[in-house]
C-alpha cells in the first residue's frame, strides 16, 4: 500500500490520525517540500557530538519525525466523563498520546535529572506493519525533599457557567487541597474573572497566617456573570510578572471551563499575550479544566502556547489526586524546552507512522535549534510515542534511533540520551500474545481506544460523524474491533500494577453501547 492512500486516522485503522501532522507521515517516494520541511539534516548545537543513527547533514527528512514532549492527559480525563455520561466525546477533543500517556508504562527510570529512552514492539498481524513504542521516564522525586519554592498565580474562572455541578465546587476542593499540600516557603496569589477581573488575594506567602487567608479566599468564591478570559489571563500574567520571585518556579494555574463570551475571545490575542510572557518572564502555564462543556480546543492552544500542560477534572477524587500529584510535578522541573526525534534506517524501514502529537509536531531541522519551544517535564512524568512501521520483509539491522534533546532548568545547557532500535525487536512476536509487555499491550489498546472515537466508532457501534482525517483514511488489516479491546482489557486488569486496564475496559463497554 502507498503511504499517500493511507494518510490520516487511524489506530483504530492501524496506522493513526495525522490531520494537520504531515510531518509525521512518512514514505521515501514523498518530497519533503511537499510538507514545508527542508531536508539536509540537524545541527549539534551545544550538546554533546550525536552518536550512530541521529541525523547528519543531507539525510533525508523522510525518515525524521520530530515532536516537542507532551504530558498531557485531559483528553482521556475529558472522553472518560463524556462517557460516563451517556456520550461519545467530540472526535476532535480525542487525543491519542494523551490516552495513552494516562496509564503506567513500566520505563525505567534515569539515576539523575534528565531522561532514560526505551523501546519495544510487536508485529500487528498485517503484513510487515508492527507497533514500535518509544518511552521517555523522567526520575521520581520525594515530596519532602527540598525543593526551591514557588510563585503561584491562579487564575480562577467564575463565570455563571461554572455554577453547576462539577465546576467551581471542584476548583475550590482542589484548591483546598493546594492550600494544605504547598509549603511555607511558597506564595500564592488568587485572580477570578467573570465579566472583568479582579485580584481577589495578592500574592501572600504561605506562613504566618497566610495559608489561612488563602482557605478564607476560596471559600469567598462564588460563581457570577459572563467570561471574559481575556481579562483573567491579562491580569493573572500581570499579577504573576509583578511578584516573580528570583530562585523561585514561577507559574501561571488556570482553572476554567475554557469557554469565553466576552472581551477579547479571539484565541490569538490571548495566546500572543501568553507567549510574550512566556519568554520574557519565563512563566508557564498549567491548565486545569473542568464542566461537561469544556472547551478544550481552547485550553489546549493556551497550555501549548504557555509551554505547559493540561489536566482535566470531573470528580472530586481527580481534583485531590492532580493537587497532590500533578501540582508538584509542575513546581518542579526536570527539563525545559525537551523534544523527540526519531530517525529510522531506511535500508529495513519503508513507511512509518507517528500516533498522535499532531499539536506538537517539529520541524525535523529545529529539533537541535534551541530557540524553538519544546515541552517543560517534570518530576515521575513517562512520555510515550507510538509509531505503526512497515519494514522491509526479512529485515535486518537497526530499525530506528530515537533521541530526546532538553535544557536544564537551571543553567538551560542542553542534554540528549538516544537509544536503537533492531528491526528484530519489532518483529518478534505478535502484539496480543502474552509474552508480549504487558504494558505494551496496555498503550495499544488506549491509543486503538482513542483512534476508534476520533474515527467515529466501529462497524459494530457506530458513533459521531468522524474528523476530516478519519473519513478519508484507508483502513489498514488487523484493526481490532471496540469487542476486542474491551477483552484485551480486562486481560489485562489482572496483571500486577495495571488497575487502571479496569477502568479503561468499563468505558470501552460504555462507548459500544453507546449510539
Amino acid at each position: 500500500m502507498r503511504r499517500g492512500r493511507l494518510a490520516g486516522v487511524a489506530m483504530v485503522v492501524a496506522a493513526g490520525v495525522l490531520s494537520g501532522c504531515t510531518g509525521s507521515t512518512h514514505d521515501t517516494r514523498t518530497d519533503s517540500r511537499e510538507r514545508g520541511y527542508v531536508g539536509g539534516g540537524g545541527h549539534a548545537g551545544d550538546a554533546a557530538p550525536p552518536g550512530k543513527g541521529a541525523v547528519q547533514p543531507g539525510e533525508p527528512a523522510d525518515f525524521r519525525s520530530t515532536f516537542a514532549l507532551d504530558v498531557d492527559t485531559a483528553s482521556y480525563s475529558y472522553a472518560q466523563r463524556m462517557i460516563r455520561d451517556g456520550a461519545r466525546p467530540a472526535p476532535g477533543t480525542v487525543r491519542t498520546e494523551e490516552f495513552v500517556n494516562s496509564f503506567p508504562q513500566g520505563y525505567r527510570r534515569p539515576k539523575g535529572d534528565g531522561f532514560s529512552v526505551s523501546a519495544d514492539g510487536a508485529r500487528l498481524g498485517a503484513g510487515d506493519w508492527s507497533l514500535m513504542r518509544v518511552g521517555l521516564a523522567t526520575r521520581k522525586s520525594d515530596p519532602d525533599a527540598p525543593r526551591r519554592p514557588a510563585a503561584l498565580t491562579f487564575v480562577l474562572d467564575v463565570s455563571g457557567s461554572m455554577g453547576g455541578p462539577g465546576r467551581l465546587d471542584l476548583v475550590k476542593d482542589a484548591l483546598r487541597t493546594a492550600a494544605g499540600r504547598l509549603r511555607a516557603s511558597d506564595s500564592v496569589s488568587l485572580v477570578t474573572f467573570s465579566r472583568g477581573a479582579e485580584t481577589v488575594l495578592p500574592m501572600t506567602r504561605l506562613d504566618d497566617g497566610g495559608r489561612d487567608r488563602l482557605r478564607a479566599a476560596v471559600e469567598e468564591l462564588k460563581a457570577q456573570s459572563s467570561t471574559d478570559l481575556s481579562a483573567g489571563m491579562k491580569e493573572g500574567y500581570r499579577q504573576a510578572a509583578e511578584h516573580r520571585r528570583s530562585g523561585a518556579t514561577n507559574r501561571v494555574v488556570l482553572m476554567s471551563d475554557a469557554l469565553a463570551n466576552m472581551g477579547e475571545t479571539d484565541a490569538d490575542r490571548i495566546l500572543d499575550h501568553i507567549a510574550r510572557h512566556r519568554k520574557e518572564q519565563g512563566l508557564s502555564l498549567f491548565g486545569v479544566g473542568v464542566g461537561r462543556n469544556y472547551g478544550d480546543a481552547l485550553m489546549e492552544r493556551l497550555t501549548n502556547k504557555g509551554d505547559g500542560s493540561t489536566v482535566y477534572l470531573s470528580t472530586r477524587a481527580e481534583a485531590r489526586k492532580v493537587f497532590v500529584d500533578q501540582l508538584p510535578r509542575n513546581i518542579t522541573l526536570r527539563a525545559r524546552d525537551a523534544k523527540a526525534q526519531v530517525v529510522f534506517d531506511e535500508d529495513t524501514v519503508t513507511d512509518f507512522r507517528l500516533l498522535g502529537y499532531e499539536n506538537r509536531k517539529v520541524a525535523d531541522d529545529d529539533f537541535r535549534d534551541d530557540t524553538v519551544d519544546g515541552g517543560e517535564v517534570g518530576p515521575g512524568h513517562t512520555v510515550t510515542a507510538l509509531y505503526a512501521v512497515k519494514l522491509e520483509h526479512g529485515a535486518k539491522g537497526r530499525a530506528a534511533t530515537a533521541t530526546v534533546r532538553w535544557l536544564d532548568p537551571d543553567s538551560r545547557k542542553p542534554h540528549e540520551e538516544q537509544h536503537e532500535i533492531a528491526a528484530s525487536e519489532l518483529a518478534g512476536e505478535s502484539l496480543w500474545k502474552g509474552e508480549v509487555s504487558p504494558y505494551l499491550r496496555l498503550s495499544a489498546v488506549a491509543a486503538y481506544f482513542a483512534e476508534a472515537l476520533r474515527a467515529g466508532g466501529d462497524a459494530a457501534s457506530p458513533g459521531p460523524e468522524p474528523s476530516p482525517a478519519a473519513a478519508e483514511a484507508e483502513p489498514l488489516p488487523a484493526a481490532p474491533s471496540l469487542a476486542k479491546l474491551r477483552s484485551e482489557a480486562d486481560r489485562l486488569a489482572e496483571e500486577p500494577g495495571l488497575p487502571s486496564a479496569a477502568r479503561l475496559a468499563k468505558n470501552i463497554s460504555q462507548a459500544r453501547g453507546i449510539s
